[in-house]
């Protein structure tokens, strides 16, 4: 039996949907709320899905778990309550390490690529103490999740109990199906389709940095799918623990994503920039890329889905569809 936290969000759904289509037990945590986020989960046989706040109490009495995968988090990056975003990133992560640790159950939580601030130290996913340290994230979501991974790595460097498997992985700009409950914080791809097969441009941000043309600021986009499968390889090689990245590897422009999402649609590319909002110019990414490396040198092989592909398969399959939902 899996445990996922945040089972109903994003990623977590697809990782559910996912162990489900294998035959697996899977229970879920996480808050349905009132709008359709309950659809993310909908098609899949789940053993139970038990609340945040019950979830310890629930652990005391669960049966024996294969492994924890902690989805769950506060993860708008416009997020502004320090106390609650500190209490669901950092201690509640802290309490199911510490439980994992005690059961010898395999853990995998989600960090982020937002750790890596403005990104002028790079992108390498070194998960030592004095390279965490040097981190300087530009929001509350993305300095829990350091806060978090710093823990980990005292702990691993202490040698303080630890779970038999554990992972962080640092999710860079995710797009694909069971997205759309998160509003402007959904992928650009998720957002403008809409616009696109409504033979609507695409509006996207001005350039204010020399070195990056309209349209021009780049992003390293990975597909769901391709995050789901590193999970499951994961899952499968117990023997493989650390601090990844998690991208495609290869950063691509706003333009390049436009031109893809109109391709998909069958429509001719249409691209409108407009001015970018005063309030985020001085902090905002030009350029981020997963350095990969380590996940390679791990063992996990399998080619990334380039923009292209991964967009159509977005498209065809969830987007221009009835049910968008996997």
């Amino acid at each position: 039996m899996f445990l996922v936290t945040g089972g109903a969000g994003f990623i977590g759904s697809n990782l559910v949907a996912a162990l489900c289509e294998q035959g697996a037990d899977v229970v879920v945590c996480d808050r349905l709320g009132s709008d359709d986020k309950w659809r993310n989960v909908a098609r899949h046989d789940l053993v139970d899905i038990v609340v945040p706040e019950r979830l310890l109490e629930w652990l005391a009495e669960s049966p024996p778990l294969e492994a924890v995968v902690h989805m769950g988090a506060i993860s708008a990056t416009t997020a502004t309550d320090g106390d609650l975003v500190f209490d669901v990133n950092v201690t509640f992560s802290t309490s199911l390490w510490d439980w994992c640790a005690a059961h010898e159950v395999p853990f995998i939580y989600a960090s982020s690529a937002a750790t890596y601030g403005d990104g002028r130290q790079g992108f390498d996913d070194d998960g030592s103490l004095d390279a965490l340290a040097r981190l300087r994230p530009l929001n509350l979501y993305g300095w829990s999740k350091n806060v978090f991974d710093l823990r980990v790595a005292r702990r691993v460097a202490s040698k303080a109990p630890v779970p038999p498997q554990w992972v962080g992985l640092k999710f860079f700009n995710v797009y694909g199906p069971n997205e759309y409950h998160k509003g402007s914080m959904m992928s650009v791809v998720a957002q403008k389709y809409p616009l696109v097969a409504a033979g609507k441009p695409v509006t996207l941000f001005k350039s204010y940095h020399p070195d990056y043309p309209d349209g021009g600021q780049l992003r390293d986009f990975v597909w769901v799918g391709d995050c789901v499968d590193v999970m499951l390889w994961l899952l499968a090689h117990r023997e493989v623990s650390g601090l990844f990245n998690l991208g495609s590897g290869e950063a691509r422009s706003f333009a390049d994503l436009a031109r893809a999402i109109a391709e998909a649609a069958g429509v001719p590319s249409r691209i409108e920039y407009v001015p970018m909002p005063e309030e985020i110019r001085p902090n905002y990414q030009y350029f981020t890329e997963a350095r990969m490396d380590r996940l390679r040198r791990a063992g996990y092989s399998k080619p990334a889905t380039t923009l292209e592909d991964g967009v159509h398969q977005y498209v065809e399959r969830y987007l221009s569809q009835p049910d968008r939902y996997r």
